[in-house]
């Protein structure tokens, strides 16, 4: 059975580290949106799970939070330090398991990951987890592939293969991974999605002719006059709709933790 394991991301995270941070894509300032939508995060304790680069859990130690990280993969932990020391801020990376996380219930007022539940096969167990150490009336901001993209076909061929850079990985709709919150006992707030600008295909292309030849493509090209002009209008009308969002390639939910949580302290 195809799995996730910490080899795949030490791998990654590692090829990343080599490409140099400013060649890797972030989420585009999509977690920031609606991290900082939230409120004010001077003085909030925040943990990002599956941290990866850092970038987010340092862009909310930058705006004055109190920010953990927790990632299996010492790679992770390593680009994590490194980004909060180029911006200035300290941040705490944590080693552990998202699914036994060492902190105690009601530790934090807000809780995100992204690219991350995707990548296993019990990721209601996750969430669960992820709000038992949220603080009653916090915040859990999970990130994830939406289905009914063309990325999913080319996932599950790479999959199949056998060259995954992830090892397995799965995808939500919107509908589901609402339904998911709530079975955590979780409050859905928000659903949020995103369309990835330049496209998927340009930013594959761009990778492999980098990591291959040592090409640089610019990672924004300027957009193909009229049809560049014509795209972002239409992203911008249709943004909130509804069924918007199954034609997004990342989807989020933002959920509240109620004041009585079922899962109780452990």
């Amino acid at each position: 059975m195809r799995r996730t394991t910490r080899g795949h991301w030490q791998r990654f995270w590692e090829e990343a580290d080599r490409l140099s941070l400013d060649d890797v894509y972030g989420n585009d300032g999509r977690l920031e949106r609606e991290l900082f939508g939230l409120g004010d995060p001077v003085g909030k304790s925040v943990l990002e799970v599956g941290a990866g680069t850092g970038r987010d859990a340092v862009a909310l130690a930058v705006a004055g939070a109190d920010v953990w990280t927790l990632d299996y993969v010492p790679g992770s932990l390593v680009l994590t330090l490194q980004a909060a020391a180029a911006a200035g801020v300290t941040v705490h990376p944590v080693g552990g398991d998202a699914f036994g996380k060492p902190f105690a219930d009601d530790t934090f007022d807000l809780v995100f990951h992204q690219g991350l539940l995707e990548h296993f096969r019990n990721p209601l167990d996750m969430l669960r987890e992820d709000l038992r150490v949220v603080k009653p009336g916090g915040y859990l901001v999970v990130d994830v592939p939406q289905t009914w993209h063309y990325y999913t076909l080319g996932k599950k061929l790479l999959i199949a293969l056998d060259r995954w850079f992830a090892g397995w990985e799965t995808q939500f709709t919107p509908g589901e991974l609402e339904e998911m919150a709530r079975r955590a006992g979780g409050t859905v707030v928000r659903t949020y999605g995103d369309w990835m600008v330049p496209g998927l295909w340009y930013r594959a292309v761009r990778k492999t002719l980098l990591a291959k030849l040592g090409l640089r493509l610019p990672m924004y090209p300027d957009p193909i006059p009229p049809l560049g002009r014509s795209m972002a209008r239409w992203r911008g009308r249709n943004k909130e709709r509804r069924w918007a969002l199954y034609t997004c390639m990342t989807i989020g939910v933002v959920i509240r933790k109620p004041d009585s949580f079922p899962g109780g302290s452990r």
